[in-house]
């Protein structure tokens, strides 16, 4: 794990003592900066300016020094969007004298923590070495909330899963001075409510989307290749297989490759890493390439594993995968998966991540396929997130008064729904949710969220399909899949969250439009999980690259109008024309099918294969230690499941992953300090009895 950590306003004697293990640090003085972990040399760049000003850029950025220089100067008279506005995926921390400015991205997957520490304020893009510097305790409540309704800011505040360690909000900045004062401020502007600008036409809007993909692709092209250290050579009793297993696993290859599950979102980038100008991306001579050949594309095949619908949708994306893989600057491989690549598989070998997340029951399965990917791996996760619509956005043409708009999407979803009489209904039904939604204040919604969570909850969006997923959507905030399986004191507990948010006179200014929020909040959740497969999944040598989190192509997809993001398949269709304006034109016939099925059914196969270890996890749960939840109920839930009841496995995965997550945490060993001595380094885990 790589992470960067400063301070500001703390004691003389505290910075002397405390220092960070094997750090490199960045500038020294009242207000140090350190770099933790393998960075590569070119992913930290010192960048100064006139006077005691500077700036460090951590990551992937694809501006130069004297652009970076230039808004640094912006940033320092006020202008902090400037320090977000590069291409590519990186933390920038600017330092004006005994001023600090540390900006999060806006999608969260590139987050700020910070802590009172030392009479003054401690800051990283980590919170478990903050919580290890101040003996930080578990927030049992944040985890409940974190359970209980995942994707509402509302409930899960600015707090992390532990105690006094706070995280910066996306699109917002933590502002340090002299003397410990902290702010922090937003720094995307906010659409007027009152007087909005006219939304961008829709060839201008997705010719934005192209430029800002093609920057991004082009900044992970454009940067210094790596290779992995070439083997020590002969050691007497191992050959090259052992050597390679005693680094921890195999080596990724050279250069730049990308994933080609069949999706449209990983096509597109494999497609145009292929397609643009320069270097490729793949280093010629390695990893069995040909002449032509110019980047690494892995397929991971689990067919053999899946039946019924969910298999014909997955051999469907693997023809799509397979055709695109056939193009000439293409290298493709084809990774298959047996069953321990399965979800909920060998959950006992993973890494601890700094908080939990739902990829954690998915980690040894995107291990399997990475380590056939490149050393940069570029993979399509967050599209879905900055360019699908969410339901609640329909309230937004409500309001609007676009109405219109609205046919095509319920039309879509009266044939998800099925036949028969009922689906003639359904268009009525979703625009009769939509006025609902468009009608009720922000601090009603969290109101009627709050009583939710006081009274048995079930999941009509699961039983009902897509039709009610979309209706239980078309909400300001509503309880998440695992919130059924918690204590009635864990739910009461968020629902006071929820009831002092909405009592708050804040909540009149907080509101804005239910579809911009919801997508926001949504984004933003799928964005952390996202940082946590990254550290589950990390492979030695390798780094993950995605760049539809990518703050400008984030701006880029915020930027389409609203009545084209309802569409049934926008994201295909607007990811075609990213391709046509590129050159590429020539795609397989069911471009932009959604493979949701597929991913339901492996979860419930994989759920089913490990059903046995998953109870005995749950024999002795942490979770019901912490009381929020009761062993025997999850315990029953898993074994339903297994048998083929109709359960959200979403929210046992959750379950599964925060429990994982406790369990490893409460095995850690060891501090990101110096000065172990006066400190406990296990003293976050002592709000959990083991």
């Amino acid at each position: 794990m790589r992470w960067l950590v400063g301070w500001s306003g703390a004691s003389a004697s505290a910075a002397r003592d405390i220092q960070p293990l094997g750090a490199q640090l960045l500038w020294d003085g009242p207000d140090p900066l350190w770099a933790v972990g393998d960075w590569r040399p070119d992913e930290i760049r010192l960048v100064y300016a006139d006077g005691d000003t500077h700036l460090a850029v951590f990551g992937s950025c694809g501006a130069d020094d004297a652009t970076l220089r230039r808004a640094l100067v912006s940033a320092r008279a006020g202008a902090l969007r400037q320090l977000t506005t590069w291409p590519g995926s990186y933390t920038a921390v600017a330092r004006f004298g005994r001023r600090t400015v540390i900006p999060a991205d806006l999608a969260g997957s590139r987050p700020v923590f910070h802590t009172d520490w030392a009479g003054g304020t401690a800051y990283a893009t980590a919170a478990l070495p903050l919580a290890d510097l101040t003996e930080a305790q578990l927030d049992v409540g944040h985890l409940a909330a974190l359970l209980a309704c995942p994707e509402s800011p509302e409930a899960l505040g600015d707090g992390t899963p532990y105690d006094g360690v706070s995280r910066v909000p996306p699109g917002h900045a933590l502002l340090l001075r002299e003397g410990g004062s902290r702010e922090i401020s937003d720094y995307e502007p906010a659409p007027s409510l009152v007087v909005a600008a006219p939304p961008l036409e829709r060839e201008a809007a997705v010719a934005g989307v192209r430029e800002a993909l093609v920057e991004a692709v082009r900044t992970r092209l454009a940067a210094p290749r790596h290779a992995p250290a070439r083997d020590a050579g002969p050691v007497p009793g191992m050959g090259p297989d052992d050597r390679r297993a005693a680094r921890s696993g195999p080596d990724p290859a050279p250069g730049v490759g990308a994933d080609l599950s069949g999706g449209s979102a990983s096509a597109t980038l494999a497609l145009l890493a292929a397609g643009l100008p320069g270097m490729p991306g793949t280093v010629y001579g390695t990893g069995a390439t040909l002449a032509g050949e110019r980047l690494l594309a892995v397929t991971f095949n689990d067919l053999p594993q899946l039946a019924g619908p969910a298999a014909v949708d997955r051999a469907a994306e693997l023809e799509r995968a397979r055709a695109i893989g056939e193009n000439p600057r293409l290298h493709h491989v084809v990774v298959a998966g047996d069953e321990e690549a399965l979800p909920f598989g060998d959950l006992e070998s993973g890494p601890l991540t700094d908080e939990p997340g739902p990829s954690l029951v998915l980690a040894a399965r995107h291990r399997h396929r990475l380590a056939a990917g490149s050393a940069d791996h570029l993979i399509g996760n967050g599209a879905r997130e900055v360019l699908d619509a969410h339901p609640a956005r329909l309230a937004d043409l409500v309001l609007d008064r676009r109405r219109r708009h609205l046919l095509r999407p319920a039309t879509a979803l009266a044939k998800a729904s099925g036949g028969g009489g009922r689906s003639v209904l359904v268009p009525f039904t979703v625009y009769r949710a939509a006025r609902r939604l468009a009608r009720t204040p922000y601090h009603e919604g969290l109101s009627s969220a709050a009583g939710l969570l006081r009274q048995p909850i079930e999941e009509p969006g699961f039983v009902d399909g897509a039709l009610g997923a979309s209706l239980s959507a078309l909400a300001w905030c509503r309880p998440g899949p695992a919130a059924r399986w918690l204590t009635g004191e864990a739910l009461a507990e968020v629902s006071i969250r929820l009831d002092a948010v909405a009592a708050s006179p804040r909540s009149a200014t907080m509101a804005g439009r239910p579809g911009v929020r919801r997508a926001r909040a949504v984004l933003a959740r799928h964005a952390a999980d996202q940082r946590v497969f990254e550290q589950a999944t990390e492979l030695r040598h390798q780094r993950l690259h995605a760049p539809f989190y990518d703050n400008q192509v984030v701006r880029a997809c915020q930027a389409l109008p609203e009545s084209v993001r309802v569409q049934p398949g926008a994201r295909a269709d607007v990811l075609r024309a990213v391709l046509n304006g590129a050159g590429v034109r020539d795609l397989p016939s069911g471009w932009g099918a959604t493979g949701a099925t597929a991913h339901g059914e492996a979860l419930r196969t994989g759920l089913t294969t490990h059903v046995g270890a998953l109870v005995d996890l749950f024999d002795a749960p942490l979770l019901a230690d912490a009381g929020l939840v009761e062993a025997r109920v999850v315990r029953k839930a898993l074994r339903a499941a297994a048998q083929g009841e109709r359960l959200p496995l979403d929210g046992l995965g959750e379950l599964v992953s925060v429990e994982l997550w406790l369990r490893r945490l409460l095995l850690r060993r060891g501090s990101c300090w110096t000065a172990e001595g006066n400190r406990d380094p296990r003293a976050v885990t002592s709000g959990v009895t083991p």
